[in-house]
């Protein structure tokens, strides 16, 4: 495989990726901004959020966006979703009709509801072939080659079937899926659930709690998906259940982590402060508000943790204002 990819920020997940790639030797290129990242990377191969973690010396490390972008295949952007529209346009001039554009950042846009493809598109043209790669996994786990399924994910389904064969390893399972829409809604909605999830964890609840908060929480994102002409099926599958499982239960997730640090009393600035990358839950919850009202669909788990990000009410208010709702069919 020839291949040349580009991964779009040295991040947790940026350089998971990269080690999967290397490790069948595709010629793997990480661009950041910043010189002293790129000289730490490429001298101790080491990342300070992946530790025990060895960055395959395959792996080159490059601040120079045109070294980055010129004659590559396949261009990663794994920013956080904040700035993938800042980063689509300062690559914009030295890129090609016949690349492939990959989001891996979960997010929505929030001024323009867009998912992170589309944003890719607005800047950089509908007629560019785009892609997301999601689902359960943590770059914790894929940094050191465990066992990971996930989700290309493109209109196109030649696309997807060019991602999926690029990305499929021993270590990684690699499926398809044309409803880019429900699957990058996921993606995003399902971090502030893994809040919500936190928040139960941080206030002492069990099993119990966490299961009804990823159920009940997915049928609001559902409910969202299939208002907005999702697919069903995409809810029930990898990027739905089985991201909002990862994301909600473990103790590699910032989102969860970040709602436990609320349920014990932090403030939001504290929390960012300690959990120290960006927590996506807390950046997706204005363009969530907004779905939510756009659709006309009801979403109280989120609207609870909207609440207690904003400060109006504390992660036990929010409990009780949940649990003191009408009761009704859960169908």
């Amino acid at each position: 495989m020839n291949e040349k990819v580009t991964i779009l920020g040295s991040g947790t997940w940026g350089t998971a990726l990269a080690n999967l790639l290397a490790s069948k030797d595709i010629d793997v290129l990480v661009y950041s901004r910043f010189e002293k990242e790129r000289d730490e990377y490429s001298s101790s191969r080491r990342h300070p959020h992946l530790p025990g973690v060895v960055i395959d010396e395959k792996i080159i490390f490059t601040c120079d966006i045109k070294e980055a972008l010129i004659d590559r295949d396949i261009i990663v952007f794994a920013s956080p979703s904040l700035y993938v529209r800042e980063t689509a346009e300062r690559i914009k001039p030295y890129i090609n009709k016949d690349q492939i554009f990959i989001s891996v950042a979960k997010g929505i846009e929030k001024d323009t509801l867009m998912t992170m493809t589309e944003v890719l598109e607005d800047v950089l043209g509908k007629d560019k072939k785009t892609c997301c790669l999601s689902g359960p996994t943590h770059a914790e786990e894929v940094s050191i080659l465990l066992p990971t399924l996930i989700v290309a994910s493109s209109k196109d389904e030649a696309v997807a079937k060019k991602v999926q064969e690029v990305f499929a390893t021993k270590y990684m399972r690699v499926y398809t899926n044309t409803d880019i829409r429900g699957v990058e809604l996921c993606g995003a909605l399902k971090n502030i659930i893994a809040l919500a999830s936190g928040m139960s964890r941080g206030l002492g609840y069990g099993d119990n709690a966490e299961a009804a908060i990823v159920t009940r929480g997915l049928n609001e994102i559902t409910r969202l998906g299939l208002a907005m002409d999702c697919d069903v099926k995409t809810f029930m599958g990898l990027t739905g259940i089985g991201d909002i499982v990862v994301t909600a239960s473990s103790k590699h997730s910032r989102n969860h982590n970040a709602g436990m640090l609320l349920a014990k009393g932090y403030t939001l600035e504290q929390t960012l402060e300690e959990i120290g990358m960006v927590v996506e839950g807390i950046n997706a919850l204005e363009a969530a508000k907004e779905l939510e009202a756009k659709y006309h669909v009801e979403m109280p788990i989120i609207d609870a943790v909207d609440l207690v990000v904003k400060g109006k009410i504390s992660v036990q208010e929010a409990v009780n204002t949940l649990f003191n709702r009408k009761q009704k069919s859960e169908l």
